[in-house]
């Protein structure tokens, strides 16, 4: 009887490493409006990020992004344990690259050291030094605009530190590739031992069930399969990084006599499937995750599109005008924190709501979107005996108050006795 054809997650799994590793590689070129989908910008201290900029002074909004990315990855490892690993892991997907790559030259791998002509293992290494290369400014293009990193490159006018920067990612990057690779899953990486400590009795795991263990030939083909060279067959073990290839190697392999593979992956270890995802620790976790992302939306689309900071001028003091009112040098510090450019202007007025000239360049402020500008502007205001409360108000084309912020004058005559 001909064997029916077994259904193997191998594909799959390669093609979700592709889909990752090119969303990675695409996401610093994508924008929206004229903000990165995703840029930590440090010169201005600005994260970009789905097409809106927080600056520095929004860093509570960065606070619960965190936090929200920190819960979910709790969750994520409760609920799918190792599974990151195997499938997801920028480690995994270059040690599969590497080792793609040199089987593609004719190397073999033996004990992971690779053997083969001299000529093919210098190859490789040229190939595994571009990768490497690629790699480090992938990770840059998050920190610095591919679109100013290209052409600062071809015109030789990169910054020393990004070059630095570059250079520093792009050397561990090639000896792990070179050297490492899975020696550092097996050895190193502390996720696997995090793993252990989180894991439920929900958590997906990947094993050969004990039930099933008497129809095993030990054919010792998931042994040969395993990248981290495990035996499955003998239970939980730190190393397995959940990928599946033993899971593969199994179903050809019975697939051929035609019965089912004897390794699969299951929520837990008793066989309630999908139900064992509902105990008390997911659920909280999940909650919580919900709880803090919802905070994050809702904080973000509250926020205001501009800010304005106002202070008086530590270096010039107040002025008595011939007219007998005084002048008061102000520094004010206004942001646009919007994807599109804006043109502002800024007012102020009297806590009885009484207009007061301002001088300076107040009027038909161009911002672009995500930048922030310091202007140096002076307040003109009747002189009082009494400690008093501006108001500065910061207006768009069409007269509507986006932003407004106090400043507090002093008696000019107990100033200026």
């Amino acid at each position: 009887m001909e064997s029916s054809r077994p259904h193997l997650l191998g594909p799959w799994r390669q093609a979700f490493q592709w889909l990752t590793s090119l969303a990675l590689l695409a996401i610093p070129f994508i924008r929206i409006g004229h903000s990165s989908l995703l840029r930590l910008d440090l010169p201005s201290q600005t994260l970009h990020i789905g097409g809106g900029i927080l600056h520095i002074e929004e860093l509570y909004l960065f606070l619960l992004l965190c936090l929200a990315l920190l819960l979910l990855f709790l969750l994520a490892t409760l609920v799918l344990g190792r599974v990151w690993c195997g499938w997801a892991c920028p480690q995994t997907t270059l040690s599969d690259l590497t080792e793609g790559l040199a089987r593609l030259l004719g190397l073999r791998l033996s004990g992971g050291k690779l053997v083969g002509a001299v000529w093919r293992k210098g190859l490789l290494q040229l190939l595994l030094g571009s990768l490497a290369l690629l790699v480090g400014a992938n990770l840059l293009w998050y920190f610095v605009s591919p679109y100013r990193f290209f052409p600062e490159l071809w015109a030789g006018t990169l910054a020393t530190p990004v070059v630095l920067s570059w250079m520093t990612i792009t050397l561990p990057v090639y000896l792990d590739m070179a050297l490492l690779r899975r020696l550092f899953c097996r050895e190193f990486c502390p996720y696997g031992r995090f793993q252990t400590v989180l894991v439920d009795s929900g958590t997906l795991t990947l094993r050969m069930a004990p039930e099933e263990a008497h129809r095993c030939i030990a054919c010792g083909a998931c042994v040969r399969s395993c990248p981290m060279e495990i035996d499955i067959r003998r239970g939980f073990q730190v190393e397995c990084i959940n990928c599946g290839r033993c899971l593969d190697a199994c179903r050809e392999v019975m697939a051929r006599r035609t019965e089912t593979g004897l390794i699969r992956y299951s929520f837990g270890s008793d066989g309630r499937g999908f139900r064992a995802l509902l105990n008390p620790r997911i659920l909280l976790m999940t909650t919580a995750v919900l709880i803090m992302t919802g905070s994050l939306v809702i904080a973000v689309i509250a926020r205001p599109l501009t800010s304005l900071k106002l202070a008086r001028s530590a270096t010039v003091e107040p002025r008595r005008l011939e007219d007998g009112r005084i002048a008061t040098f102000l520094t004010a510090v206004i942001g646009n924190r919007s994807g599109d450019p804006m043109v502002l202007s800024l007012n102020a007025q009297g806590s009885d709501g009484s207009a007061l000239e301002l001088r300076g360049a107040v009027t038909g402020i161009r911002l672009p979107a995500g930048e922030r500008r310091r202007l140096e502007v002076v307040l003109v205001a009747p002189e009082s005996s009494e400690r008093r409360e501006v108001l500065c108000l910061l207006r768009d084309e069409q007269g509507q108050q986006l932003a407004a912020s106090p400043v507090f004058l002093e008696p000019f005559a107990q100033r200026h006795p």
